[in-house]
């Protein structure tokens, strides 16, 4: 198994157990006890997990996001695939509101050589589009969270009311037909919600992984959502929830 995907292995197991040891993960992963020192070596430095004798213990709480370091290793083919769908949705000269999260940093590298207006939420997206040539950066200001880089507070939330944008592209931490879309970090929650208020077309777009989980702050109904792109590993019964929300789906 390749580093990356051994590490998201790790990290499912962690999930699951809270600890893990590096004799059982060395058989299950089929390498050295060396690699998997080194491999969890990485994940303390990431402030992941605690290393401790033969093993290491997660440092995540269950109500927190892992790491943007972490989440960046997490459903890389899915979240291109995304990304993708949704630069072909964007037509030449809108103006766009791109979140912060792993998936928006895809969807900014899918969209580097179009002719957009963009206002990006996190410092990453803000990177990656800084040299791209036909795009015009419009940046929103506000409080840099740590560790994640997003844009939160007072001074991004009135810049995003003072603009209206054609297309506002939401990542999320959680979305189901029960408790719509979520977010971890509150200050992030009023953001989004923002963006969704400012936008003509919302699209939010997540890994069906974040199908399964409820995070703590209530962004938004589903039905305040006019598109979801996803992958087609999304569970049916919030396919069918959604379609009967009148929220169009893409799964690619």
């Amino acid at each position: 198994m390749e580093g990356n995907n051994r590490i998201r292995a790790i990290m499912s197991a962690l999930r699951a157990s809270d600890a893990v040891s590096v004799a059982e993960l060395a058989v299950e992963h089929a390498v050295s006890e060396m690699t998997i020192r080194r491999d969890l070596d990485e994940l303390a430095q990431q402030g992941v997990v605690r290393r401790v004798r033969g093993g290491a213990v997660s440092l995540l709480l269950r109500g927190e996001e892992p790491p943007f370091v972490v989440r960046e290793r997490e459903a890389v083919e899915a979240k291109r695939r995304i990304a993708s769908e949704v630069a072909a949705l964007l037509a030449d000269g809108e103006a766009v509101l791109l979140d912060s999260g792993t998936t928006s940093l895809e969807i900014a590298r899918a969209i580097r050589d179009r002719r957009l207006t963009v206002l990006p939420l996190c410092l990453q997206v803000t990177a990656e589009l800084s040299t791209a040539p036909r795009i015009r950066l419009v940046l929103p200001g506000g409080e840099v969270r740590p560790g994640e880089l997003s844009l939160t507070g007072a001074l991004t939330e009135n810049a995003i009311r003072s603009l209206r944008f054609d297309t506002a592209v939401i990542g999320c931490c959680g979305l189901s037909a029960e408790h719509g879309l979520t977010a971890h970090d509150l200050s992030d929650v009023a953001v989004k919600q923002a963006a969704i208020a400012s936008a003509r077309r919302v699209v939010a777009a997540t890994d069906s992984g974040k199908f399964t989980r409820t995070a703590f702050g209530a962004v938004c109904p589903l039905d305040r959502l006019d598109m979801v792109v996803t992958d087609t590993a999304l569970p049916p019964a919030e396919y069918d929830a959604m379609i009967a929300a009148g929220v169009a789906v893409r799964a690619v």
